[in-house]
């Protein structure tokens, strides 16, 4: 079974730094691009970063400046550098990938893990 492992979230003061980190587990074929998205209570789920194959990476503009996504790794890792961290920074983040295993398509997800920011 393929599933998407997170870690790296946690509690930390504003001004601060985080890294998260996300790992495809299992057997795929194809990996066309990762994410990161973010949710907070009673809003929908944003899209924070995206990074492709071809390592083209997005952010959202609340984001730029301040979160970097990394390319792929050999062993289908991505990791999101987080700084200049802020209360706003504060929900569960969620990674994302778009793989296919031979001929199925896979739209995985992440369990979430939860990003405060706070003093």
């Amino acid at each position: 079974q393929v599933q998407l492992v997170e870690s790296g979230g946690g509690l930390v003061q504003p001004g601060g730094s985080l890294r998260l980190s996300c790992v495809v587990s299992g057997r795929i074929t194809n990996l066309y691009s990762m994410a990161w998205y973010r949710q907070t209570p009673g809003n929908q789920r944003e899209l924070v970063a995206s990074v492709t194959s071809d390592g083209i990476s997005k952010y959202v503009d609340s984001v730029k400046g301040r979160f970097t996504i990394s390319k792929f790794n050999v062993r289908n890792t991505v990791h999101l550098q987080m700084d200049s961290l802020n209360a706003e920074d504060t929900a569960v983040y969620y990674c994302n990938a778009d793989a296919a295993n031979w001929g199925t398509r896979l739209d995985l997800w992440g369990q979430g893990t939860q990003v405060t920011v706070s003093s």
